[in-house]
């Protein structure tokens, strides 16, 4: 059973429901420590103070804003635990907005809320039932850390979900990233998406981590003294799209074989698809992400 990160409340109106908050997610991948190669004795990162050269312990230890290379503020612990925290031990329920409206950019880690006891059955039951018949998600601020949070809870079968959000001022503006315009024919969208529709699938259940996989392979091997495995060669890198029909027709040929459709692709004739997904492709490519504004510090 993951372990309880977090304990407080939500907060939906007048209605309260005791909650544990624990990790809905697991991070598999493999770890290392660093080692000195000719003895291999643990490294490890030691805390020194730059003006005395010297390893200080946690003790003499605090936090400090820089203002400038020789001006720091420093901030204690009780100073942070004295600022007024309403979301201090409460979830609390600001808004509710329907999924597709939130950019998922903003979302982050997920993570289960189990009610806290019998008392909590009820009115948490309440909750995931009106979330789930609204086909809406929530929006909460909570704190955790010290610092007040943006959440979002949807429901997962039978339980409560809240995941972390990113603030608006957050999110990186793209717009200087975009390539200078360039014009992008019809018969080339209903290519791309003749590509996407080989491509398409209902079931994610299959994929696997293929690089931890072979990491894994390795450290059995040198435990077990022994090679590991030959590792396939990586694919050379891609020459620079000449044609991008060509490239088109090729990809949805391989994109087939691979799926053991068959028959040769043409994406040049496909009357059907255009008047169908001409309009969505459209509006997609005019969604654009505007500026925003500076949130003041606390």
């Amino acid at each position: 059973m993951p372990r309880t990160v977090w304990s407080g409340a939500i907060s939906f109106g007048l209605v309260t429901v005791p909650i544990h908050v624990q990790s809905a997610t697991e991070d598999h991948s493999i770890r290392f420590h660093q080692y000195h190669l000719a003895d291999m004795g643990r490294v490890r990162t030691r805390k020194v103070c730059e003006l005395e050269n010297r390893e200080v312990s946690t003790s003499e230890i605090g936090k400090g804003y820089e203002i400038a290379r020789d001006t720091v503020i420093p901030i204690s612990d009780d100073e942070l635990r004295d600022l007024p925290l309403p979301t201090a031990k409460a979830i609390e329920i600001v808004a509710f907005v329907p999924l597709a409206s939130v950019d998922p950019i903003r979302i982050g880690d997920g993570y289960y809320l189990a009610p806290d006891g019998q008392v909590a059955a009820k009115p948490y039951k309440l909750l995931r039932q009106a979330l789930d018949r609204s086909s809406r998600v929530a929006v909460a601020k909570y704190a955790w850390s010290g610092r007040e949070r943006l959440g979002l809870l949807r429901v997962r079968d039978e339980a409560i979900v809240l995941h972390a959000m990113r603030w608006p001022d957050e999110i990186r503006d793209p717009s200087s990233l975009l390539p200078d315009p360039v014009d992008v024919s019809e018969q080339e969208i209903d290519g791309a998406l003749a590509l996407m529709d080989t491509m398409a699938t209902d079931d994610l259940t299959g994929f696997r981590d293929e690089y931890t996989a072979a990491l894994s392979d390795i450290i059995i091997a040198k435990r077990e003294h022994r090679e590991p495995a030959p590792v396939p060669e990586p694919a050379e890198p891609r020459a620079q799209i000449v044609d991008l029909m060509a490239a088109l027709n090729d990809s949805v040929a391989k994109a087939r074989e691979a799926r053991g459709d068959g028959g040769d692709a043409d994406v040049h004739e496909m009357p059907t698809k255009r008047a169908a997904k001409k309009q969505p492709a459209k509006k997609t490519a005019a969604k654009k992400t505007t500026a925003r504004k500076p949130r003041r510090a606390s």
